[in-house]
């Protein structure tokens, strides 16, 4: 059964921050929320904890994971990109978006995108998330957390408790989140391509 934390929303304890961490470190699976709903999250390195985490989702094939950052340096380490993409990442960071970026060689080839070698990129707007990677000092491992055979992330910290608890080590419960997931944009191209409108706002973006 897994352990249960309960942070606040806004000033996460971070007491809590580094016990949970040391889950991630260790090679464990967690559920944390974030600024687009609730995702379950893994050590980057680690292949054992991807591979648990892709049989709770029941995802088949290449799945294409993202990246949780807690900077544009950070994700300029693991993502190639020149200084238009700079500077719109600088405006609309952090944020609920998803950036398809070139991945770098620090980038697990099992992680990226098996043809165009891309990687999914997010520098969320969510205390707890930020929290969580300062303290781990590098990305997360992470994918929206939809149960097998749904189409809505949950939402309810006592519901992913009751559907989640014998598949994780560690439930981070910040509170009812969102089912919107984030707006998925492509910035591989010249011109930025929507692949998914969700939450943010996709405005930016048209060019």
């Amino acid at each position: 059964m897994s352990q249960y934390f309960r942070i606040h929303p806004k000033t996460p304890q971070m007491r809590l921050i580094v016990q949970a961490v040391d889950y991630i470190r260790r090679g464990d699976v967690i559920v944390y929320p974030t600024d687009s709903g609730y995702a379950l999250g893994c050590h980057i390195g680690d292949k054992r904890a991807m591979e648990r985490l892709s049989r709770i989702r029941q995802l088949e094939g290449r799945h294409p994971f993202t990246l949780m950052c807690r900077d544009i340096k950070q994700a300029a380490f693991y993502a190639r990109f020149d200084t238009p993409v700079y500077r719109l990442l600088k405006a609309n960071t952090p944020g609920a978006y998803t950036f398809v970026l070139q991945a770098t060689r620090e980038v697990p080839r099992r992680l990226m995108h098996h043809k165009r070698k891309t990687i999914g990129v997010r520098i969320p707007d969510s205390p707890i998330t930020l929290a969580l990677l300062n303290e781990l000092g590098e990305p997360m491992l992470s994918t929206t957390l939809i149960p097998p055979g749904a189409t809505d992330a949950l939402s309810d910290p006592e519901e992913i408790r009751d559907q989640f608890q014998h598949h994780v080590e560690l439930i981070v419960d910040g509170g009812h989140g969102g089912t919107i997931p984030t707006t998925v944009i492509d910035l591989m191209g010249e011109d930025p391509v929507i692949l998914r409108e969700g939450r943010g706002d996709i405005a930016p973006f048209l060019i």
